[in-house]
């Protein structure tokens, strides 16, 4: 892997200038579990990105593998090199407490009375004694300088609402205007960034950076080599930037409570007339966005109520209503809707810079009639009016306009929620082409690697969804792991086919008990031999495609398992791994049920993890809007959806799930699978063939 990393950097042809000439930037590397591969790049990049006098962004698609670069791998490389490079971590500003945001909540702890937000989403925070005794730690702390204002260095888990009353994003902080700016956490955390050699980030910061311009947080892209660890991930994060979502009420409600907001400054701003007159403006606008969201709802309540008559779907109020726009086409009547909120949101957006813009410049001032901490908190109040104006005019805008001709379209969908709420979704079926037109048209040099890039053999849809030149390099670095010999992988007959899910579920109910701990195992291969396997004690993970079968198992069996049952959702991830690892250390037994996070992102090794049972191939939910629509777009160019979308996609997680057991090379265990397709189906000799290569026992009928 070293090889291939500094061969590729190797071949990248520069100015002398020393930036980039050649279109050979992008290099995909497939590196099993065990490979060592963040030594690998570490020791490859690092030394030659420094001759080339470019930066190194490591990203991570974890916060697991972040703590693990930053905590042990990259010392460990520094302590047996003797280099000296400068390192640190970068993270986004929300992770920061705000020492202003502090000092305005210990006053509010002192005076229970004091109105500190002005708007619905955020109430006056009013902390409880535990709470104020926290803040009055964390001042201390930052005081004697104990701690950074880093909230996952803080010692104590904060709560999310404690947490968000410390904390500032781009629009609400001041930045030099603060009067705090010399303590300010962010601030010298992103003057560590300047002088590093090395940034440790993760792909939600990179897709943050590259959605302002690049550079704007991390070092520019034509100055950077990145190395995207658990590359697999880096499509579904970059969607989730690129999409954006309205909810109908909610908006309406937040509108109501800014034009309030905008009425009670009249009174501290009263010898203040153009910021007056700049919020009366804003109200009026406000009034009319209000208006227009009120027509949009019954527009949208029909589109869905003919959703759940015209599919027989019941329960309209369930939050699983939704209806999609076909080839992502919205009719006449919401399309000139949506132009309208384009409009009226495009003036919100515009007054409220105006207003944002006018209480920065007064915060300069210091011979202002309003008290500046009067102004610091409308400051923050029209920040955060200014974010949320944003992403709604950037969705409105989405609704209206037409796709370009020849593009993928947009996806572009209606959720009915639980509260009664309308939510309206747009977002690119594919990441591709922004990441291409963003990262590797501008970036000097990235790798891109992972366990898992490969589907069904070959790299294509993880070049495709990553928006990859079809001739980018591909690699493929073998794991250390004897699977022949560590792992059996077993597909038992339990007398129901899993696209039978009512069959399927009451089969589970019957064999998972005897499955979760057998005394001893007899199953007849495919040579017809029996394989016998010795009884194990072990942690088990279970791994559900679908909730309600979860929970349809957890119903029927907890109350009789003679072990531990932790169940996703009904604890945080962290408590269920604690309280397993604890089981399993006193030697006894405990059984995770888990869903998809848990087949990813898992890392149980040894005795904590012996035997994964997966209990359904993972194939998408069927009404997933971006699937379908991505399906649609497919099949509507003459491909096959199933083969080219469905398929790929359910090999890749089946491939992530059997990846949670062997996690170090002395592991041994089992991977059961409880989903005869794989020997039914003409499809399921592929998946079976993209699988690691463990001995195989398949259960005849």
């Amino acid at each position: 892997m070293i090889g291939h990393i500094a061969s590729f950097l190797g071949a990248i042809e520069r100015d002398e200038e020393g930036q980039r000439l050649s279109d050979n930037n992008v290099i995909a590397i497939e590196a099993g579990t065990g490979t060592g591969k963040t030594v690998a790049y570490l020791l490859s990049v690092l030394s030659l990105a420094k001759s080339a006098g470019k930066k190194v962004v490591v990203a991570t698609g974890t916060v697991a593998l972040q703590g693990q670069l930053l905590d042990r791998d990259i010392p460990d490389v520094m302590a047996a090199t003797g280099w000296d490079y400068k390192l640190a971590l970068a993270k986004g500003r929300g992770r920061y407490l705000c020492p202003l945001r502090l000092q305005q909540s210990s006053e509010t702890a002192k005076a229970q009375d004091a109105g500190l937000f002005l708007f619905e989403d955020e109430l006056a925070f009013q902390p409880d004694p535990q709470s104020a005794e926290t803040l009055l730690a964390m001042a201390e702390a930052l005081q004697v300088g104990s701690w950074d204002g880093d909230r996952d260095a803080w010692p104590e888990a904060v709560s999310a609402q404690t947490w968000q009353a410390l904390t500032v994003d781009r629009n609400q902080c001041a930045g030099r205007r603060c009067r705090l700016i010399t303590e300010c956490c962010f601030f010298k955390a992103r003057e560590s960034l300047e002088n590093a050699d090395c940034i440790v980030a993760n792909h939600d910061l990179v897709m943050a950076d590259l959605a302002l311009g690049g550079g704007a947080i991390l070092s520019a892209p034509e100055d950077t080599i990145y190395v995207f660890d658990e590359a697999h991930r880096l499509g579904d994060t970059a969607l989730n930037h690129f999409a954006s979502q309205c909810r109908l009420n909610t908006t309406s409600q937040w509108l109501e409570q800014m034009q309030k907001t905008l009425k009670a400054m009249a009174t501290p701003f009263a010898e203040m007339p153009d910021i007056i007159h700049r919020g009366n403006e804003l109200g009026d606008i406000a009034l009319l966005a209000r208006q227009l969201l009120q027509q949009a709802t019954p527009l949208f309540r029909d589109r869905l109520e003919n959703s759940v008559v015209n599919e027989g779907r019941q329960n309209f109020g369930s939050s699983q209503v939704r209806y999609r726009y076909p080839g992502g086409l919205v009719d006449e009547a919401c399309r000139s809707l949506s132009e309208d909120l384009t409009a009226v949101f495009v003036r919100l957006n515009g007054r409220m810079e105006n207003l944002h813009g006018v209480l920065e410049e007064a915060l300069e001032n210091e011979h202002q009639p309003v008290p500046r901490v009067d102004i610091e908190q409308y400051f923050q109040v029209a920040g955060q009016w200014l974010g949320r104006a944003n992403a709604a005019t950037e969705l409105w805008s989405a609704m209206a306009r037409p796709d370009p001709a020849g593009q993928p379209p947009m996806a572009r969908w209606l959720t009915h929620e639980e509260n009664g709420d309308i939510r309206v979704s747009v977002s690119p079926i594919s990441a591709g082409g922004r990441l291409n037109e963003l990262l590797w048209q501008r970036a000097y040099a990235a790798i891109t690697t992972s366990a898992t890039l490969r589907v069904l053999g070959d790299f294509e849809r993880f070049k495709s969804d990553s928006g990859m030149a079809p001739s980018t390099q591909c690699e493929v670095v073998a794991g250390a792991f004897d699977y022949a010999n560590a792992g059996l992988l077993v597909i038992p007959d339990i007398g129901a086919e899993a696209g039978d899910a009512r069959a399927h579920t009451q089969a589970l109910i019957e064999h998972l008990p005897d499955l979760l701990y057998p005394e001893s195992i007899t199953l007849v291969g495919d040579t017809g031999g029996e394989q016998n396997q010795p009884p194990f004690a072990g942690g088990v993970l279970v791994l559900f495609a679908s909730r309600r079968q979860m929970e349809e198992l957890v119903d029927a069996l907890a109350d009789e398992l003679p072990y531990q049952l932790l169940v996703q959702g009904e604890l945080s991830t962290g408590e269920i791994v604690s309280r397993h690892r604890a089981m399993i250390d006193q030697g006894e037994r405990s059984v995770i049920f888990g869903l998809a996070s848990f087949a990813e992102g898992m890392d149980l090794p040894g005795a904590y993890c012996q035997h994964v049972i997966i209990a359904k191939l993972p194939f998408a939910v069927p009404d997933d809007p971006l699937q379908a629509a991505l399906a649609e777009w497919v099949e509507s160019k003459g491909g096959n959806a199933f083969r080219e979308i469905t398929l790929p996609d359910a090999a890749l997680r089946l491939v992530q799930a059997c990846g949670r057991l062997l996690r170090h090379e002395e592991d041994r265990g089992r991977v059961t699978i409880l989903d005869r397709r794989l020997v039914s189906k003409n499809y399921g000799r592929q998946l079976l063939a993209s699988l690691p290569p463990f001995k195989q026992v398949i259960e005849r009928s």
